[in-house]
């Protein structure tokens, strides 16, 4: 599971909502193929690991995948049953603020069809949509 080694607050503010288009890694920039986000999102460090997963096996030993999102916001909950006050929660899980635009995965070393399927595989795991890129030479 993809988590910082360390970070300098524990607790991170949780911002009501996620405005505008990525800053960057809007463009392909390692891979000849990538899945861009449409839309805006919270992506949890299991959902990019389910995508990693999928698209490895998919790949079969063949072809090299990069991950251009990384999990550096902690999310915090309560425990159940838990009633209003004594604070803010204990850290749960890592999330990845992924904005329309932001270039997610990248892959290289395979031919379009088995890139197509992999994305298309990878983006049935996640919570926004996606669409398949690739390099325009």
């Amino acid at each position: 599971m993809l988590m910082p080694k360390r970070v300098k607050y524990r607790k991170t503010h949780s911002a009501p909502r996620i405005k505008g288009k990525t800053k960057g890694g809007a463009t392909l920039h390692l891979g000849d193929y990538g899945m861009k986000a449409l839309e805006p999102k919270w992506i949890t460090a299991r959902q990019i690991e389910a995508c990693r997963v999928t698209i490895s096996r998919f790949m079969k030993k063949k072809g090299k995948l990069w991950i251009r999102i990384f999990p550096d916001k902690a999310v915090t909950k309560h425990p159940a049953e838990t009633r209003m006050g004594k604070g803010k929660g204990a850290p749960d899980h890592w999330v990845a603020v992924v904005k329309p635009g932001r270039i997610m995965f990248e892959l290289e070393g395979l031919d379009l069809a088995t890139a197509k399927e992999a994305m298309a595989r990878a983006s049935a795991k996640l919570p926004i949509r996606t669409r398949f890129v690739a390099r325009e030479n």
